[in-house]
C-alpha cells in the first residue's frame, strides 16, 4: 500500500476544473494506474480526498495498492516547470504495520453520511430510499454507528470539560459540509444521470479497537461515495499535553 501527496495549484485552470467536479478528479485518479484495482470489497481500493493548504492551495491524498504516476496531473494542475516531481509517496504498509491495539491518534476522514428513509406516505412494501444526513448531530451520529466495525471508537470528551453543543460527548467535529451535483454518463454512455451527494470532514482523536479491521479501513475506505473522493481515513500523531 501506498499514501501520497500531491500538492494541486489553484492557479491553474485545469486545477479549478478538477476541484470542481468529483467526477473529473475521479478519472484523473485512476489515471495514475495502468491497472486499477478492484473495487468489489474484496482487495484494497484506490481511495483520494482534497484537502484545503496554505495560502489558498489544495492537497489531494491517495492511498492505493500500487505506486502512482501523477505526472498527468502535474502538467494539468501542478508546477510543471519546476525540476520536483510535484507529489511524494510513501510506503504505507510500513506505518500500518506499527498499528496497535489502544493507541490513540488524530484523525480525519472526509465521507458521504447517508441513511434509508421511506416517506410518511410511503407503504411498509415501499423501497426505502438513500438520503444524506444534513445536521452535524447526525452526521457524527452516522460515524459513531460504525466505529465498533471499522476497528476503532472515537475518543470520550472527559466529564469535566464534556462539550453538549451537538449533543454528544466524544472527541469529533464537522468540518466543510459540502452537497455537490454533477451528471455522470452510464457505462454505454447512452445515458446521462444526475449524481447527488453530501460530502463532509470529520476531524476528531479516535482509538484502534481491532487493528487487523481497522487496517482495512484505512485501505478500504468507510461508507458510500468513494469514487468521488470520500471513504478516505487519515491519522496523525496526537501531539503531547
Amino acid at each position: 500500500m501506498y499514501l501520497t501527496r500531491f500538492r494541486i495549484n489553484t492557479a491553474r485552470a485545469g486545477a479549478r476544473r478538477l476541484l470542481g467536479s468529483p467526477n473529473f478528479m475521479h478519472g484523473a485518479v485512476n489515471m495514475a494506474f495502468p491497472d486499477p484495482p478492484p473495487r468489489d470489497g474484496t482487495e484494497p481500493r484506490v481511495l483520494w480526498r482534497v484537502d484545503p493548504a496554505p495560502a489558498g492551495r489544495a492537497d489531494l491524498f491517495i492511498v492505493s495498492p500500487g505506486r502512482p504516476d501523477l505526472t498527468h496531473l502535474v502538467e494539468e494542475a501542478g508546477w510543471p516547470g519546476l525540476e520536483q516531481p510535484g507529489w511524494t509517496t510513501f510506503v504505507y504498509d510500513e506505518f500500518l504495520g506499527r498499528l496497535t491495539p489502544g493507541s490513540t491518534w488524530g484523525f480525519r476522514l472526509t465521507a458521504n453520511p447517508v441513511h434509508n428513509i421511506r416517506r410518511p406516505v410511503d407503504s411498509r412494501d415501499t423501497p426505502t430510499k438513500r438520503a444524506a444526513h444534513v445536521t452535524p448531530r447526525h452526521q457524527i451520529g452516522w460515524l459513531l454507528q460504525r466505529q465498533e466495525r471499522a476497528g476503532f471508537e472515537v475518543v470520550h470528551i472527559p466529564v469535566e470539560r464534556r462539550l453538549t453543543e451537538h449533543g454528544h460527548a466524544h472527541e469529533v467535529i464537522v468540518d466543510d459540509r459540502l452537497p455537490l451535483q454533477f451528471r455522470k454518463s452510464d457505462t454505454a454512455a447512452t445515458t446521462r444521470h444526475q449524481v447527488r451527494f453530501t460530502r463532509v470532514t470529520f476531524d476528531g482523536r479516535l482509538r484502534v479497537t481491532d487493528v487487523d479491521v481497522f487496517r482495512r479501513t484505512l485501505t478500504h475506505g468507510l461508507g458510500k461515495a468513494k469514487a468521488y473522493g470520500c471513504g478516505l481515513m487519515t491519522l496523525a500523531p496526537l501531539k503531547a499535553s
